[in-house]
């Protein structure tokens, strides 16, 4: 069974993905959470902090029971951080259970709203259980905060999410809509974008050799297997593939 792709960030030291100049130093957005979480003592404060860091280590171990415990040690101290809601969303991801998940990233959500992260990680489970409709306007939301961000990591994660709300409007029937994001970039951009972009809309044609044969091309192209990885999981996740890399290309399902 593939991997979903979970975000753990830290809401207190996370910036606005907004593109603007660390120099700049713009002021970071300040949530109920934060003046409650500013009211314990010292001692417990510094208690959670020592507890989450140590639950987020054990998860990205893969030792998730362990991260659980250590989360709920946490949850004991302060259980109103959205930080804290989005690994116990990762770590009901893991167990597969999708609706807890999503129970937690609401929570998140609703303690530091329209964060990219907290976002994403609820589009991934939109994408994952086929709500086209809520992950379209998930991923709308995170592609509009990440518009003017030149990081790389922020380009190549936005071309990315862009892929997934093509997909996601190839679901819903906006064939037009996905046919012009496919054009939006060329075979010069930095990202596998326009590969499996055309591959998409091949397969969503029926023209499956058309589709392997681009994506094939794609891999010559980009030849690192670990940034062609989300890539291919996605296209497992939407249904259109069942293996690329060292094994036969099957198509598994085609858009609606």
């Amino acid at each position: 069974m593939k991997p979903i792709a979970i975000l753990l960030c830290s809401l207190l030291s996370l910036a606005a993905v907004n593109g603007q100049e660390a120099a700049e130093k713009p002021k970071p957005e300040v949530f109920a959470f934060m003046e409650e979480f500013s009211n314990l003592p010292k001692e417990q404060r510094e208690e959670f902090q020592k507890k989450l860091a140590e639950a987020q280590r054990l998860f990205a171990q893969k030792r998730v029971f362990e991260a659980i415990g250590k989360a709920n040690e946490a949850a004991a101290i302060f259980k109103g951080h959205p930080d804290l809601q989005n690994l116990l969303g990762a770590c009901q991801v893991e167990f597969r259970d999708f609706d807890k998940a999503m129970e937690h990233f609401k929570e998140a959500d609703k303690l530091a709203p329209n964060q990219p992260s907290i976002l994403f990680n609820m589009a991934e489970l939109n994408f994952v259980t086929k709500d086209w409709a809520a992950a379209e306007t998930n991923l709308g939301k995170i592609l509009s905060m990440m518009a003017k961000s030149t990081k790389p990591e922020d380009i190549q994660l936005s071309r990315l999410v862009e892929f997934k709300l093509l997909l996601c409007k190839l679901k819903l029937g906006k064939k037009d809509e996905a046919a012009k994001m496919a054009k939006k970039y060329d075979y010069l951009d930095d990202s596998p974008y326009p590969y499996y972009a055309e591959a998409a809309i091949a397969f969503s044609e029926g023209r499956d050799i058309d589709a392997e044969v681009v994506m094939a091309r794609g891999g010559r192209i980009f030849v690192d297997a670990g940034l062609l990885a989300p890539w291919q999981d996605t296209m497992v996740e939407f249904g259109y593939i069942k293996g690329f890399f060292g094994g036969d290309l099957e198509k598994a399902e085609t858009a609606e």
